[in-house]
């Protein structure tokens, strides 16, 4: 029974070995030197103007994370369109029933201006 996840195993291991392989050859070979222009902030090709570290408003995050939270909840509409057929007139409701608190959050979003980009 374990024979099946030797594959597994294996990749995870060879994963892990190319990934240890790559830091420790970079650390002995890699260059150390630095001067002040490698240590000076760069940004998009130009010199940064102000501090490097700024205060961002918390509608940069709370956009972030609504969009992760409705990204996510789209996943879950593969696995019930792959059993559509099994699940019938059950599987249809409770996916209408999904959906209509998904819009109930998206247009709580929506008017709360949570999805205005200012």
């Amino acid at each position: 029974m374990l024979l099946e996840y030797a594959a597994i195993a294996a990749f995870i291991l060879v994963a892990v070995l190319v990934g240890a392989i790559a830091i420790i050859l970079g650390a002995l070979f890699g260059p150390r030197k630095k001067t002040e222009a490698k240590m000076m902030p760069y940004e998009s090709g130009m010199n940064p103007i102000g501090p490097g570290a700024r205060r961002m408003p918390v509608r940069f995050y709370l956009i972030a994370v609504l969009f992760i939270l409705f990204d996510i909840e789209i996943v879950f509409f593969l696995p019930w369109a792959i059993v559509f057929r099994q699940l019938g007139l059950f599987g249809l409701i409770e996916m209408a029933i999904f959906i209509a608190i998904l819009l109930v959050g998206y247009f709580y979003a929506w008017k709360k201006g949570a999805l205005e980009w200012e």
